[in-house]
C-alpha cells in the first residue's frame, strides 16, 4: 500500500455549507502547514469537494482514499451522526484501524474527532471514547487559524499524531497490501437510540 494522503477529512454536507466550508478551508490550510515537513511526496489531505469529480464512483473513490490515508479527521456536528454516509466513513476507518493494529502497536486511534458544533444533548461515545479536540469556539469571524493562538496547540497536537502514524505505516505496511480491494460498509447502526413514542391514554 502506498500512502497518498496524510489525513482524510470526513464531514457531513448540508444545503448551506458556509460555516463548514469556511471551517474545513481554515483547518485544511493550517494542517497543511504543520504536516508538510513530515511528508515526502504524499498530499497532506484528502477533501472530497476538492478531489472528487462528477463522474466518479463515489463509494469506490472514498473507500480507496480512506485506505490510502494515514488517519481521518472527523469534523463533528450533530448532522454527522444523522447521516448514513458519514457513519459509514467512520465505520470504515474503524475497520482500517483494526487491520493496521495487526501490523504495528497503535500509538493512538486513527480517527481524530474535531468538534465544530456540540450536540444539544451530549456527545456520543464515538467521540468521547478517545482524544478529541474542541473547535466549537470557531465562528464565521475567525481568520487565519494557522496563526491563531487559540487553535495552534490543538492543530499541532493533530499534526503530531498523524506524523506518528505516518512513520509507523511507512515502516510496517505489508508490500502486498492492496487498497483497491477495500469497500465501505453498506449499513451502519445509528449512534443514538431513538426515544419511544408514547401516546396519551384516553
Amino acid at each position: 500500500m502506498a500512502i497518498r494522503y496524510g489525513c482524510f477529512f470526513s464531514y457531513a454536507h448540508g444545503r448551506r455549507d458556509l460555516m463548514m466550508n469556511k471551517f474545513t478551508t481554515e483547518l485544511a490550510e493550517s494542517l497543511r502547514c504543520y504536516l508538510e515537513p513530515y511528508f515526502n511526496d504524499e498530499d497532506e489531505l484528502f477533501i472530497d469537494r476538492e478531489q472528487l469529480g462528477g463522474g466518479d464512483d463515489i463509494d469506490h473513490k472514498i473507500a480507496r482514499a480512506m485506505c490510502e490515508s494515514v488517519a481521518m479527521i472527523m469534523i463533528y456536528t450533530p448532522k454527522y451522526e444523522a447521516h448514513l454516509f458519514t457513519r459509514r466513513e467512520h465505520a470504515a476507518m474503524k475497520l482500517i484501524e483494526a487491520e493496521r493494529s495487526t501490523w504495528y502497536a497503535m500509538p493512538s486511534h486513527l480517527i481524530i474527532p474535531v468538534i465544530l458544533t456540540h450536540h444539544p444533548d451530549h456527545l456520543p461515545p464515538q467521540i468521547t471514547s478517545s482524544m478529541y479536540v474542541d473547535f466549537s469556539r470557531f465562528t464565521m469571524a475567525t481568520t487565519d487559524m494557522k496563526s491563531n493562538l487559540d487553535f495552534i496547540p490543538d492543530i499541532k497536537k493533530i499534526a503530531t499524531r498523524i506524523a506518528q502514524h505516518y512513520v509507523c505505516q511507512k515502516n510496517h505496511t505489508p508490500a502486498s497490501h492492496n487498497c483497491n480491494q477495500f469497500v465501505l460498509p453498506a449499513v451502519t447502526p445509528e449512534w443514538r437510540e431513538k426515544p419511544e413514542v408514547s401516546f396519551p391514554k384516553i
